[in-house]
């Protein structure tokens, strides 16, 4: 009797398992297949929701002017990030057509001549001499520099046409994510809402407050890294423009991607000091330099005045993450690794902060 109750129940435990593992399977196929459908929306949907977040208070402020119509504020707004990125590119694509015009032109023209250099390049330290020689060799004797470098022309072409293809699928899927963004705004409420239920559902009581905390980190984000890259770009790029620097629209936007990548903007600043100082006069390159320098190191000031504003977390740990982030993950780890720090310090605090049970009681308990 027992040994045929034992081998039903056996068989019992094996058709659950079995039946679990086809359900699992099953599951899991039904996952994978999901994903595969969801994932060319991924990232566009998670920088709208981005984007949403950071705009949220600016078109709630625009619906109260509006009279309350939150769907066209949340419009307005998007159109108005279309036209912010649209501009800068049309303007870097123009400066571009343009400076690719000029070569032709000069190629195709009888004579190519370009300037030798000045004494003043030679005398630059460390590069100065190799600078020279350089740019000697490509302005009297153009095609045997062509021939000597030309393996890096190629590949500096390559890399550029490239890194424009880049840029101009970024934008597009900007463009996309501003007008999901839109969307996220205009039901603000209605995704809010839900937002809190699933956190609360999640992760418990604390689930609301920590909803917030995301919410104030990602405008931390876009305020401390994002914005300051852009203040500094616009503070470099006017120098640029004011000083009729060749290619300034590229130029700037190299700035503004290396800033938001958490590079010194120097990198671009110093080769244009370098080239400035070459044919400009001694006042005006100084006052230029003086000028970018500043812009360069402006960043100093404004992240901490800006990264953490609204989020009881510490400025570096919200910037590491942002760092460490954008390093994992590109532009988008930038919120998403502030996001897990911040969550990691609060649970760090939160256990920090929990009442420990003195020694004394537990004794006195095992005692009873």
């Amino acid at each position: 009797m027992d040994k045929e109750i034992e081998r039903r129940n056996s068989s019992i435990f094996v058709n659950n398992m079995v039946e679990s593992a086809i359900r699992i399977g099953l599951l899991f196929v039904l996952v994978v297949w999901t994903y595969d459908i969801i994932k060319p929306f991924i990232i566009p949907v998670m920088w709208g929701a981005i984007i949403a977040v950071a705009l949220m208070p600016l078109t709630t402020k625009l619906a109260n002017m509006l009279g309350g119509k939150r769907g066209m504020a949340a419009t307005l707004l998007a159109l108005l990030g279309v036209a912010i990125l649209i501009i800068p590119l049309i303007m870097v694509m123009g400066s571009v057509y343009d400076g690719i015009v000029n070569v032709t032109d000069i190629l195709q023209g009888e004579s190519v001549k370009i300037p030798g250099p000045t004494d003043k390049v030679a005398a630059i330290p460390l590069i100065g001499q190799k600078l020279y020689d350089v740019w000697a060799l490509f302005a009297y004797n153009l095609e045997q520099a062509v021939v000597k470098f030309l393996p890096e022309i190629k590949s500096g072409v390559a890399a550029f046409a490239g890194m424009l293809g880049s840029g101009i699928a970024t934008v597009v899927m900007f463009i996309i994510s501003l007008l999901i963004a839109a969307g996220f705004m205009t039901h603000s409420e209605t995704m809010t809402a839900a937002v809190d239920k699933i956190a609360v559902r999640v992760v418990g009581k604390n689930g609301e407050e920590w909803a917030n905390l995301i919410a104030a980190t990602v405008r931390s984000v876009l305020l401390g890294v994002v914005g300051v890259a852009f203040i500094q770009a616009v503070l470099i790029g006017a120098g640029f423009f004011v000083f009729r620097i060749p290619a300034a629209g590229v130029l700037t936007l190299l700035v503004f991607i290396l800033a938001i990548a958490q590079l010194p903007a120097l990198l671009v600043v110093l080769p244009v000091i370098i080239y400035v100082f070459s044919y400009m006069d001694t006042t005006p390159a100084t006052i230029f330099t003086v000028w970018v320098i500043l812009a360069g190191l402006s960043d100093n000031i404004l992240k901490p005045m800006l990264m953490g504003r609204g989020v009881d977390i510490p400025m570096p740990v919200i910037l590491i993450g942002a760092i460490g982030g954008m390093i994992a993950a590109g532009i988008i780890g930038l919120f998403v690794g502030a996001v897990v720090l911040a969550l990691w310090y609060e649970l760090f605090m939160h256990w920090v902060k929990m009442p420990q049970q003195p020694q004394n009681a537990d004794k006195s308990q095992e005692a009873g």
